[in-house]
């Protein structure tokens, strides 16, 4: 019989210390477990990964991570998602072990994309690093998508961060949001690792076969890293906003592919890095160059 499946966060004591005291009490913290994504087709099975998660939306997070790497294109190939039925694993482990059969009867070659081992929440389970890897996957230029008002941008990390419900127990979350054209939210994950964040959204839209999102915008609380603007681009997202800087290499990526790159959108201001006519500039708006 199952026992219950770990929680997205997990009570701990701790002593917080203040200038004339120190009280004992107890907090919330967010659970980090590992999670094995096991490949089916026909006769065949594999263990593809491992990453270290925090429990949630763990189908949408397999699903994610395979569309990310190639592995699957469309929700039709998949037949079947469901945690490990293994008699040899103890009823809470089996919660950690995802198995996602395929409509083939053999395995694809997996061998560009085989991570036989186990990555830190930090890093999640990373795609292929390099551009011209991407290009090759048959990825092109974005079509035009939505036309933003700078207004509408401005509002979004607030909107996140009140739909954030882990991150306010815990403090200890990543999270990757898809909003419409207008800024409404349509879908929020959450993760100890940004990767999976990224791919927990993507699985969702794969699942609901809502991909491409040729018409959304996409904000993570966090950085603009090569490996997340790359997973924007293979599901479709023109428009990628972080809360903090962008990698030189991310630039590279938005640019390359068509994408309007935003990095720190606090408060009243953001900078453009890429795909700049997404944006509708007040009639009024004058560009300055400041020399360093």
């Amino acid at each position: 019989m199952r026992g219950a499946r770990p929680g997205s966060k997990t009570r701990v004591q701790v002593r917080r210390v203040h200038p004339d005291r120190v009280e004992v009490r107890s907090d919330f913290v967010a659970t980090e477990e590992p999670l094995e994504i096991r490949l089916v087709a026909g006769s065949e099975r594999r263990t593809l990964a491992v990453t270290m998660r925090t429990p949630g939306n763990d189908f949408e997070l397999a699903a994610g991570f395979l569309f990310a790497e190639g592995i699957v294109g469309d929700r039709c190939e998949v037949a079947q998602i469901s945690y490990c039925q293994d008699p040899e694993l103890d009823s809470e482990q089996q919660y950690n072990v995802v198995t996602v059969v395929l409509r083939r009867e053999r395995l694809p070659d997996l061998r560009p994309v085989e991570r036989h081992f186990t990555t830190t929440s930090a890093c999640g389970v990373c795609g292929k690093a390099s551009l011209e890897a991407l290009r090759l996957s048959g990825c092109g230029p974005l079509p035009p998508g939505p036309q933003l008002d700078p207004a509408v941008l401005r509002a979004l990390p607030d909107r996140l961060r009140t739909a954030q419900g882990l991150f306010a127990a815990t403090g200890g979350l990543h999270a990757a949001a898809y909003f419409d054209p207008a800024g409404r939210l349509v879908a929020v994950r959450e993760d100890v690792g940004r990767h999976n964040a990224m791919d927990k959204l993507v699985g969702w839209a794969f699942l609901e076969s809502k991909l491409p999102l040729h018409e959304g915008i996409v904000l993570v609380s966090g950085r603009a890293s090569f490996e997340l603007v790359q997973k924007a681009v293979l599901a479709g997202l023109p428009v990628f906003c972080a809360v903090s800087a962008p990698s030189s290499l991310a630039v590279e990526v938005a640019r390359a592919f068509g994408v309007t790159l935003i990095g720190f959108l606090r408060g009243d201001r953001f900078n453009v890095y890429s795909g700049e006519g997404r944006v509708r500039w007040p009639s009024r708006a004058s560009a300055s160059t400041a020399r360093a």
